[in-house]
C-alpha cells in the first residue's frame, strides 16, 4: 500500500495504485491517477470514466472488457463502443486502467 495526498486528504492505493476507499475518489483523484499512467485526460477519456463509474453503480463491480465495450456501446453510441477506440485511449488496458482513473477497483478477471 501507498499512500497520496490531495487536495490535503490523505488517500491509500493498493500496490497496483487502485484507490482502496472508493469515496474517495473525485475527479483531482482521477487527474493524479492519470499522470501516473501517461495519459492527458480529454473529454473522450471523461466519458468512459463516467460510463464505467454508472456501471459499478449498478452492478456493484468494475466491467471487463467485453462488458464495458458494451456498456460504451449502450451508452455513447457504436461508434465508440469498440475495442480499438478504447485501446487508443488507455493503451496498456482500457478495462484496468479505466477502472483505476473512476477510483474503482481492478475488474476481477484481468491478470
Amino acid at each position: 500500500m501507498r499512500h497520496i495526498t490531495i487536495a490535503d486528504k490523505d488517500l491509500t492505493l493498493d500496490d497496483e495504485g487502485y484507490l482502496l476507499d472508493l469515496t474517495d475518489w473525485s475527479e483531482a483523484v482521477a487527474e493524479y491517477l492519470s499522470n501516473e499512467e501517461q495519459i492527458q485526460l480529454t473529454d473522450a477519456h471523461w466519458e468512459i470514466i463516467h460510463v464505467i463509474r454508472d456501471f459499478y453503480r449498478q452492478y456493484e463491480l468494475s466491467p471487463a472488457m467485453r462488458p464495458l465495450v458494451k456498456a460504451v456501446g449502450i451508452t455513447l453510441g457504436d461508434d465508440k463502443g469498440k475495442s480499438i477506440y478504447l485501446m487508443k485511449l488507455f493503451p496498456q488496458s482500457p478495462a484496468k486502467q479505466a477502472a483505476k482513473l473512476a477510483g474503482l477497483p481492478k475488474p476481477t478477471n484481468c491478470l
